[in-house]
């Protein structure tokens, strides 16, 4: 075989090993010589083997499992957080050339700020205001991998595990408040009622009469209820009347 035909072959075949596919959600971060050169974007394209040296960036986003971790709260109670971080890798080269290993290095921070964090919020922030604590922690976490290329797009808390003591005295408390509103509506009720009495006994005072028709009202709901005893409310003008009668009487 012709010498040319051979050498031929050879720059084919290493032509054709510099080939390479990048898929959509993927960035090829290119190094030649040791040193950045380009990134490549999906599709084809060429490396020169042996002189370049490709790695490649998956840039969609990643849900990662934060460990359960065990710190304490602002107000000294021991709480037990697992949390679930989405971040993506928003600059290849720096995820490349910052950090190793960038996966790895966001749970690791994710790790150390969850403890940190929640030592800044009292039990009943953590419980009654998630959304607001895992917001900032969130933040704290973008602030530390921005550099790595990296954004944090949400931190969630998903479970929050506090001593059993704590849980019974959580309890107690929110059964002394629901004591507390029931005793509330109660009373608040009673003053109503009270108050339409007043207002009621004032009108009957200025109409009389309107006391003889409630009277007559009430002896017909006694006898609606089919009782065997029925009972007749005199007039107090009546009763009045009564009594000065029987006192004369008694005069010698």
């Amino acid at each position: 075989m012709d010498l040319s035909v051979i050498v031929l072959v050879i720059i084919v075949l290493l032509g054709l090993s510099g080939l390479r596919i990048a898929n959509q959600y993927q960035r090829a971060v290119v190094l030649r010589l040791g040193r950045y050169q380009a990134i490549r974007e999906p599709g084809l394209y060429w490396i020169i083997p042996v002189v370049d040296r490709q790695f490649t960036v998956d840039i969609r986003t990643v849900t990662a499992a934060v460990e359960q971790q065990e710190t304490i709260t602002k107000d000294n109670v021991p709480v037990k957080i697992n949390a679930v971080v989405w971040y993506r890798i928003f600059d290849p080269k720096k995820a490349i050339l910052e950090v190793r290993s960038v996966d790895n290095a966001v749970i690791q921070v994710a790790l150390t700020t969850l403890r940190t964090g929640i030592g800044q919020y009292t039990l009943d922030d953590v419980l009654k205001e998630q959304d607001t604590v895992s917001t900032t922690i969130g933040e704290k976490i973008d602030t530390v991998t921005e550099p790595w290329g990296v954004k944090v797009e949400r931190v969630e808390m998903k479970n929050v595990e506090i001593p059993e003591s704590m849980q019974r005295a959580i309890a107690q408390e929110a059964e002394a408040l629901r004591e507390k509103r029931a005793r509330l509506i109660k009373a608040q009720a009673e003053l109503e009622a009270a108050e339409q009495l007043r207002r009621a006994s004032e009108i009957i005072m200025q109409n009389p009469a309107g006391l003889e028709l409630r009277r007559m009202q009430m002896i017909t709901e006694v006898g609606a209820e089919q009782n065997s005893m029925t009972i007749i409310m005199m007039p107090s003008e009546f009763v009045a009347m009564a009594r000065s009668i029987a006192e004369v009487v008694k005069r010698p």
